[in-house]
């Protein structure tokens, strides 16, 4: 039986290998030139991705590819917000990828009070 199921895994896993490495490589962004980019990111969101403004998502630590989209999103206008629509139309997928590689470095930790 556990034969049977490695052999079923063995082909397997070479198409999904194949399928991955046939996949577009996605940029990995330059967190040091996000963290340049981001002066309009910390009026809301801080540039170490704590928001200083209540109704704005903390972003530290956030998932690269989570942020990117988000980004892009905003940028196509698939999602809309007053702010984040317009600030979003002005980024390059570089400064989409910088500004996502710059947020998703940052280890985020939130202390509660006792």
């Amino acid at each position: 039986m556990v034969r049977m199921f490695r052999a079923a895994l063995i082909p397997c896993a070479f198409v999904l290998g194949g399928l991955s490495a046939a996949a577009p490589a996605r940029a990995a962004g330059d967190p040091a030139a996000g963290k340049e980019k981001a002066g309009m990111c910390r009026i809301c969101h801080g540039i170490d991705g704590v928001a200083r403004n209540p109704e704005a998502p903390n972003i530290g630590g956030e998932h690269f590819v989570y942020l990117q989209n988000q980004l892009r999103n905003f940028r196509s206008g698939k999602r809309t917000h007053a702010v984040m629509s317009v600030i979003a139309a002005g980024l390059s997928d570089e400064d989409i990828d910088d500004l996502s590689a710059w947020y998703s470095s940052i280890a985020f930790s939130v202390t509660v009070p006792e």
